[in-house]
């Protein structure tokens, strides 16, 4: 206290005291009244200044966030297990999204999760639950996640061990089709049914992430198989169905071009087959990881297609049914493009990745997770679902900079 304030309240007597506190307190009330609006003023103008690259970042960061969390303190098992009553590929997929977002391997929620999928390695190479009919599919997304664990060199065999496995269970010549067959090169669930796009493109997701050459053998076959999927007709695909192909499909893939042929969508009453979204986007990543140039017929088909269906609300032809497969395939496949912008049929450029962080972001539930009212293929699993929704999201970092 100065000396001024012991000047002023010696001559005041108690009750004068009282009066100058209650008039200060009265003072400071009405400052504070007065000051709040001006602090939500300042904030509404700094929000205002960021640039729509900054805006977007926020809600990237408290997505991914969130999601992170909800996996490290409600989705994993006192085991390491996520899901395991689904299939090991589950574990697989939530870890690997975990280390996309700079989990480290050291952390003990981690470290339990290796350990479980360890416990699921076969003395044939093959990393998969027993009994399982996922074979291919649940020791593709396992390899990845061990490659992507793999710092010290801990999975150099197990990952040389699982893609000799993988390439063993392809459809070739050894599993009696030859390049003629509709099942050449492709890949299924690992229990001798017949191949299908979306294992195929697992596969080479696999072979791709363990450094396999675009030129392998086994690449090429895949890349084979995935053309005989497109509704194009043409050199690359025969099939009686791609012949019917209407305008509205045209360019698109459907789940299986073996036999009759197969799609998730159904026929079209011209008799041919429907193209759908995840397929499509499986498809042309098929054809760059083989090195299929981009001036190629069936890649600018594919992309033709995608810039017609461009949607984020669906899984265009599929509506709700896998969407979040979807948006997991549909962020890879343009990350590989090296495709920033989708140019849609009026001729409007999207930025895929602002609008992915948005639709996610809005569909994300309060405690991080993420999960599809249409539970098809196990969508309505949490934890499934959330390992796609943050997988979709390490490929949609926005960096920071001024609007153009």
């Amino acid at each position: 206290m100065n000396a001024f304030s012991k000047n002023v309240l010696s001559v005041l007597s108690p009750m004068g005291i009282i009066a100058l506190g209650l008039a200060v307190c009265m003072f400071m009330d009405c400052q504070s009244a007065h000051a709040a609006p001006q602090d939500e003023s300042a904030k509404q103008a700094t929000e205002s200044e960021l640039t729509a690259d900054q805006r977007t970042k926020l809600l990237f960061d408290k997505s991914t966030s969130a999601g992170v969390k909800f996996l490290l303190e409600k989705g994993q098992s006192d085991d390491g297990s996520f899901s395991k009553q689904l299939s090991p590929a589950v574990t697989a997929l939530c870890t690997t999204a975990l280390l996309e977002h700079r989990v480290r391997v050291t952390d003990p929620r981690v470290k339990k999760a290796l350990a479980y999928l360890e416990s699921n390695i076969r003395k044939d190479g093959g990393i998969y639950a027993p009994k399982s009919v996922l074979r291919n599919y649940e020791t593709s997304v396992t390899l990845m996640c061990f490659k992507l664990a793999n710092k010290d060199g801990k999975y150099d065999d197990t990952i040389e061990k699982a893609v000799a496995f993988l390439k063993g269970i392809q459809w070739d010549e050894s599993e009696g089709h030859t390049i003629d067959s509709s099942f050449f090169g492709g890949q299924g669930y690992g229990s001798h049914k017949r191949p299908d796009a979306s294992n195929t493109s697992f596969f080479q997701d696999a072979l791709k992430a363990a450094g396999d050459d675009p030129n392998s053998t086994a690449m090429q076959n895949a890349a084979l198989f995935m053309a005989r999927c497109q509704n194009l007709p043409g050199e690359h695909n025969t099939a009686e169905w791609a012949q019917k192909v209407t305008a509205e499909d045209r360019g698109g893939f459907i789940y299986t071009g073996v036999g009759e042929g197969e799609s998730k969508p159904g026929s079209t009453p011209e008799g041919g087959l429907r193209s759908y979204a995840s397929m499509t986007y499986a498809g042309l990543k098929s054809m760059l990881y083989a090195g299929v140039k981009k001036d190629d017929s069936r890649v600018q088909a594919a992309m033709d297609w995608i810039g017609r269906h461009y949607d984020l609300t669906t899984n265009p032809g599929m509506g709700q049914q896998g969407l979040f497969y979807y948006y997991h395939v549909f962020a890879k496949t343009l990350d590989v493009a090296q495709s920033d912008f989708v140019t849609d049929s009026k001729g409007t450029k999207h930025n895929w990745r602002a609008d992915l962080i948005k639709q996610l972001e809005s569909m994300q539930s309060k405690d991080g997770s993420w999960t599809n009212p249409a539970d098809r293929w196990y969508e309505g699993d949490p934890n499934l679902v959330t390992a796609y929704s943050l997988l979709a999201l390490s490929y949609c970092e926005i960096e920071e900079k001024a609007d153009k």
